[in-house]
């Protein structure tokens, strides 16, 4: 065959592939009818979840990741023929947590950023938004804590959970380090590149902003700025990548959560969230820890927190293993009630899992 028969060949491919995305476009349509009908939900993200692990399955040729990537989008463009979603971020545009609602969305979906984490929550409490998308900890840096205080205030829950490797980029229209005085960016970026900072930039003024992205507006002002941001932000606010991978951990990657005012069903590879206070008294989280190793269940992640209630006082944030409704779980939980003066399930929902 010619350079032209190929050619053709691949031409004739795409009009079938663009054909049988309009097909699939109309039975989207006829879906969300028959949705409304039933009275079921127009988003189904375990649903939608498990149509793309079994599509990655089935790739031979085509790489298992881009299958993801492209049903991701073509499954966001459908949704929104049915009821475009609104999705909640912590913005502006260009941030990490823009990029990882994206890739839990799509572009299709409607995206409504807040100023701050606490917003993001609002928004959801609220009905402004049907999902929101939040940082809750970083590998190197450890919780995101505004965003543990607004899961202990209730009324949303972690649905899901997804890890977006960080690298971390310095962004300046300076023409060298050495004429860089000022460097922006969010403090858990800061924290990420503090000894590259030290090293490489002793004398420059460390300047915190609410994020990454409102860093690069601020270095695209300033002559002699700079921000630590990811390449996202240099492309979407055109300030030039001066250095790239400047985190002082090469392994740094940022743990985000869906959130949503109801938890997710059971997979079986499952993992809940909780907190919980103890009784001051000598042995009282001993006693507590006790509680899911005899009920079988594995604690992955402790850590506390003050309680905001009154000095010195703490609760105890935990990632356990399994569903809450998983009887070893529940059985746990019920122990947990009975004998702590505080315990607050915060979401049970999908291990996430490299390949998932």
């Amino acid at each position: 065959m010619s350079l032209k028969d190929f050619r053709a060949r691949i031409d004739a491919l795409d009009d079938q592939i663009v054909a049988l995305l309009d097909e699939r476009t109309r039975v989207a349509g006829e879906l969300a009818v028959a949705k409304r009908a039933e009275q079921a939900p127009t988003y189904d993200p375990e649903r939608e979840r498990d149509v793309l692990d079994r599509l990655a399955r089935r790739a031979a040729s085509f790489p298992p990741d881009a299958v993801r990537a492209v049903y991701r989008e073509i499954m966001s463009a459908c949704l929104s023929v049915q009821q475009p979603i609104r999705v909640a971020f912590l913005g502006p545009p260009g941030t990490f947590t823009h990029a990882a609602a994206r890739t839990l969305f799509g572009i299709a979906a409607q995206y409504s950023e807040a100023a701050t984490i606490e917003g993001v929550f609002d928004a959801v409490r609220k009905g402004d938004a049907l999902y929101g998308v939040s940082p809750i900890e970083n590998s190197t840096e450890g919780p995101v804590t505004h965003a543990l205080d607004a899961l202990v205030q209730g009324g949303v829950y972690i649905r899901r959970e997804l890890v977006v490797d960080v690298d971390q980029c310095l962004l300046s229209s300076a023409p060298t380090l050495t004429a860089i005085e000022r460097v922006f960016s969010h403090p858990q970026a800061l924290g990420q590149c503090r000894t590259w900072l030290a090293r490489n930039l002793p004398g420059a003024q460390l300047v915190q902003t609410s994020s990454t992205a409102g860093a690069v507006r601020e270095a695209a002002a300033d002559a002699h700025g700079a921000a630590i941001a990811g390449r996202v932000a240099a492309e979407v606010y055109g300030v030039p990548v001066l250095r790239e991978k400047i985190q002082d951990h090469p392994e740094n990657a940022t743990r985000f959560v869906m959130l949503a005012t109801e938890d997710a069903p059971r997979t079986g590879d499952d993992k809940t969230t909780l907190v919980f206070s103890v009784k001051d008294e000598r042995g009282a989280l001993r006693r507590v820890l006790g509680i899911f190793d005899d009920a079988g269940v594995n604690l992955s992640r402790i850590e506390s927190r003050p309680s905001q209630k009154k000095a010195w006082d703490y609760i105890f944030f935990a990632d356990v293993e399994g569903h809450r409704l998983d009887p070893h779980v529940a059985g746990a939980l019920e122990t947990l009630r009975a004998r702590c003066p505080m315990v607050k399930e915060l979401g049970s929902y999908p291990r996430w899992r490299p390949s998932a």
